[in-house]
């Protein structure tokens, strides 16, 4: 939570994420008495509550959050940030960060090139996208204007 939390109050939607409550185990457990049972947080205004329960429960690519970004400023911030000490990329947009959960970084303007009435446009676009890890607008663009 707090690294979700520092990562997204200093990006673009900073104003509208912040750490909610926090609810610690007692004496009755399951966990161990004082560590966090749940904790409530927003990442640019969407609300999170995150339950620990335990190390037996991972994480898996069958989840994944969306950060959609406006521009290539934007995607580079939260590529870098979230595959900080530790983290993973992957091709196509994803990363895994440094705890296992999965990011989609996605930029807004991909749904426009990849649905153009053309199919060609749209094909040339996802041929270019898929090698890449870290989405790159303006490679995307060149190969929707096939240049």
């Amino acid at each position: 939570m707090n690294f979700y939390v520092s990562i997204f109050s200093e990006g673009p939607g900073g104003k509208n994420s912040k750490i909610g409550s926090v609810a610690r185990y007692g004496d009755a457990g399951p966990g161990p008495k004082g560590s966090v049972m749940t904790a409530s947080f927003q990442l640019d205004g969407q609300e999170f509550i995150a339950l620990n329960g335990g190390p037996i429960f991972k994480f898996t690519e069958a989840i994944s959050f969306v950060v959609n970004c406006e521009n290539q400023e934007e995607i580079d911030y939260y590529w870098n940030n979230l595959t900080t000490s530790g983290g993973q990329e992957s091709q196509c947009g994803w990363l895994k960060d440094k705890f296992g959960l999965s990011w989609q970084i996605v930029p807004t303007v991909l749904s426009k090139l990849l649905s153009d009435k053309d199919p060609k446009r749209g094909q040339r676009v996802m041929q270019a996208l898929m090698p890449m890890k870290k989405l790159i607008i303006a490679d995307l663009q060149k190969a929707y204007d096939d240049k």
